[in-house]
């Protein structure tokens, strides 16, 4: 069975791949988003919805630039999103702080985000506070936070009101979702592209987005990419509601507009296995409770592993197919805060139009150039 071509077909419909619809649908383009199953690993339904620019490019200036752009995007993102879905993000950018129990840990963070600065120049701006002049201005941080950094920039959304909100916005703008889509094969077909998915159904497309994270894996070689993608497992504790609202944003402890807590920062490689591990659980709310010592009787009412999205750096890859022109790889782990990156400028990128950005830094090919050298 064969249905309608759309300009773009666009694979993977999390965060990122409903992102670039909504781009690409604003630049007038027809839009069909190919959405897996629901026992796809799906970063999306498990991040912590933090827009945070602390830390992010210390090594890689690019990214620096790529991540501040995006956050100084979101205000007007949001109410695009909010307008187009009728869903209130929740998004707050009141400023978030990284805390430390580690002196060498809190050094070295603080000669990163230094790096950062010189980087960014006046478009960063930062503190870096030691633990008593932190507890000066914040009686409640614990004992054993050595220190900490600030950032105003920084803040959060709820993500998966942001996931719905993004769904919804594709549909009113004319965008097609199709759910339950697996793709197992791609081939080219003259100037286009012919997708068969698991039931047997079969797509036609001019271009095609590989945006399916972990999943682009087994589909990426198929069009000439070469980057290699891993899971990296993170893990949550969420709390039951607050009374009050915690005087604080950080990395790793933030309150969702609901109430409750969502503690998390956990870095594991654990393959495909996104289940939640006691020890990890543990040691998060040992972290919450030395950060926030007030938090020490809260109760914790869920837990969940989920699965990051990681490239060999770290870093986005941004990539045209070398053999196939027209079809284009989109992957990152910071799917969140660069969203209106994705939802915007993006489209330029992939028309190729003069309004493009410059993403040559995050072509596939720093692989192959590091592996050379």
């Amino acid at each position: 069975m064969s249905t309608r071509s759309p300009d773009i077909t666009i694979i993977g419909g999390g965060v990122v791949g409903l992102s670039l619809a909504v781009g690409l649908l604003r630049e007038g383009r027809s839009v069909t988003v190919l959405d897996g199953p629901d026992s796809d690993h799906r970063a999306s339904q498990g991040n912590f919805g933090l827009v945070w620019l602390q830390g992010k490019g210390v090594d890689f200036a690019p990214y620096a630039h790529l991540s501040c752009d995006a956050v100084a995007a979101w205000p007007e993102f949001a109410s695009l999103i909010q307008e187009l879905s009728g869903t209130d993000l929740a998004l707050r950018q009141s400023g978030g702080f990284e805390f430390f129990t580690d002196a060498a840990e809190f050094a070295e963070f603080a000669a990163g985000l230094k790096q950062q600065q010189s980087f960014l120049g006046n478009r960063f701006s930062h503190d870096v506070i030691q633990g008593d002049d932190l507890r000066r201005s914040h009686p409640e941080i614990g004992a054993g936070v050595v220190g900490a950094t600030f950032s105003a920039q920084d803040g959060h959304v709820n993500p998966l009101r942001l996931l719905c909100a993004l769904r919804r916005s594709v549909a009113a703008l004319g965008g097609e979702i199709v759910p339950g889509a697996r793709v197992t094969h791609i081939s080219a077909a003259g100037p286009g592209f012919d997708i068969t998915l698991h039931s047997g159904e079969r797509r036609s497309t001019e271009r095609v987005v590989l945006a399916a994270g972990l999943g682009s894996a087994s589909l990426a070689g198929i069009l000439g990419f070469q980057t290699p993608v891993r899971p990296q497992r993170g893990e949550l504790l969420i709390t039951e509601k607050l009374a009050t609202r915690l005087p604080f944003l950080s990395s790793t402890i933030r309150q969702v507009d609901e109430g409750g807590l969502q503690v998390g920062g956990t870095k594991a490689d654990a393959g495909y296995d996104d289940s939640e591990t006691l020890d990890a659980m543990a040691s998060l709310a040992q972290h919450a409770v030395t950060v926030f010592p007030a938090l020490r009787d809260l109760r914790v009412i869920r837990a969940w592993g989920a699965l990051r999205v990681m490239t060999p750096d770290g870093y986005p890859v941004y990539a045209c197919s070398p053999v196939h022109p027209g079809a284009y790889l989109v992957t990152c782990h910071s799917g969140v805060t660069l969203a209106p990156l994705h939802g915007g400028p993006l489209a330029h990128w992939i028309d190729n139009s003069a309004e493009a950005p410059d993403l040559e830094a995050f072509d596939e090919d720093r692989f192959a150039l590091s592996c050379a050298a």
